[in-house]
């Protein structure tokens, strides 16, 4: 008999809060990920490493496309699902988007998160500005050999 896969991803779900649980008994924050394809088989893992690897993009879901493409050897995960611990911040949806995953599905919503002390629901304000509004400035100072390096790679990928 096989299992479905809505059994399959809440057996996943269920081992992402699992882990999330582990990484807080061993001194991280509640925020883990994993990358799955299709089957449920999961291609990366990430936990929140942001305070010990000083590195502000460190978060669950960042780490775990970073390992699933790692995995994978591909910068694309078309066709995979992010299971995150709780809802990705904007930055993290972002991330997923530019992987080219295919869907999100979180056990912990961003309200939720907040009242346990992790509000980042202001991330996704920013984005409705971007970034024309953010609060750092942001504007091009383009030098005279900018395109250089723009350039070099067109003539070359055009030589291939």
């Amino acid at each position: 008999m096989s299992t479905s896969p809505t059994d399959r991803f809440s057996q996943l779900m269920d081992d992402v809060v699992a882990y999330s649980t582990e990484h807080v008994r061993s001194g991280g924050i509640p925020f883990t990920a994993f990358v799955v394809d299709a089957s449920g088989t999961v291609l990366g893992r990430g936990v929140n490493r942001v305070l010990e690897h000083h590195d502000p993009t460190a978060h669950a879901e960042v780490e775990a496309i970073r390992d699933a493409c790692r995995n994978v050897g591909t910068s694309q995960l078309r066709g995979k699902t992010l299971l995150a611990s709780g809802e990705p911040c904007a930055m993290c949806y972002l991330n997923a988007l530019f992987a080219d995953i295919d869907e999100v599905i979180y056990a912990v919503d961003r309200d939720s998160a907040a009242e346990a002390g992790f509000d980042y629901r202001g991330s996704y304000q920013l984005l409705a500005h971007f970034p024309d509004q953010w609060p750092m400035k942001v504007h091009k100072h383009a030098t005279t050999q900018a395109l250089e390096p723009f350039n070099l790679w067109r003539r070359k990928r055009s030589s291939l």
